[in-house]
């Protein structure tokens, strides 16, 4: 036991202290007290380091990859006080990765590869992945779908975590791309911002017209709304209506006193014209089922 005891640090310094002659053994102790680049962690030190990290503070990438094969994915990480950073997953056979970020918030994550290749027909990479503790953001891409550019923004990070999920699924047919134009007017004078989704698909949170590219294979939409109505006597309903024939498709409310975060507005299928209004309006106490 005492032959592996560390030696210390005021030991090692002794050995060159002016007039000197350091020996080999005490050089070859001083080269064994440094840790080499190429060194691997023993199980008890690459414990004691996780402990160590727990209660670290700076913001990491949680994520898992499956079906993935020997493809490399790669991100930039944009920090505060640091230069960027590189991280690059591979295969991780749906087994739970983190890497912690360098510096401090805000973290703001770019794509830099991401391949397409070695998909067989139908298939596609399913990504999912957490910008917002509040929502998921779901994309398809490769075969005859665009891939992930260089430079494709996932975003600013809100919380610590940036969540990454990317497997590859056999969807059992082609998928294409379709567009709705949704127009948006908010007739308040309150800040609403709404998203839509759809089957592997969403778009982020925004207060003006967009353009939607969800999946034939899913020809739905999903809106929601987020609106801060604290402080605020009169509630808001926002009505979705078929821009090509003026129906009225569905309703969803934001309520008076409440902060009203990712609340659901409905759904419509098959719809290429869409438009979005926002009003002042009366409505009932808030649903008591909403509340729980």
């Amino acid at each position: 036991m005492e032959e592996n005891k560390p030696t210390s640090r005021e030991e090692l310094k002794s050995y060159f202290e002016a007039g000197d002659y350091p020996t080999q053994g005490q050089f070859g102790k001083l080269i064994d007290s440094l840790r080499h680049k190429e060194d691997v962690l023993t199980n008890k030190e690459a414990a004691i380091l996780a402990n160590s990290l727990a209660d670290i503070e700076n913001g990491y990438i949680q994520y898992y990859t499956a079906n993935v094969s020997n493809q490399k994915f790669s991100f930039v990480v944009n920090q505060q006080d640091e230069e960027d950073q590189l991280i690059e997953i591979g295969e991780t056979n749906g087994i739970t990765v983190k890497k912690y970020f360098y510096g401090n918030a805000p973290y703001t994550i770019k794509a830099k590869k991401f391949p397409g290749e070695g998909l067989k027909e139908y298939e596609y990479y399913l990504l999912q992945y957490q910008i917002d503790p509040n929502f998921y953001n779901y994309k398809l891409f490769g075969n005859n779908l665009p891939t992930i550019e260089e430079g494709f923004e996932f975003g600013t990070l809100k919380g610590k975590m940036f969540y990454f999920q990317l497997q590859k699924q056999n969807i059992g047919q082609k998928i294409n791309i379709v567009n709705t134009i949704i127009n948006f007017k908010n007739n308040t004078d309150i800040s609403i911002l709404y998203r839509t989704e759809a089957g592997n698909w969403n778009d982020s949170y925004k207060s003006k017209d967009s353009v939607t590219d969800h999946y034939d294979a899913w020809d739905y939409l999903t809106f929601r709304y987020s609106a801060n109505l604290q402080g605020v006597e009169r509630s808001i309903e926002c009505k979705v209506y078929n821009a090509d024939n003026e129906q009225l498709l569905q309703t969803g409310y934001l309520y008076s006193g409440q902060n009203n975060e990712n609340t659901w507005g409905g759904q419509v299928s098959r719809v290429r014209n869409v438009r979005i209004e926002c009003n002042y309006t009366q409505t009932p106490e808030y649903p008591q089922s909403d509340r729980n």
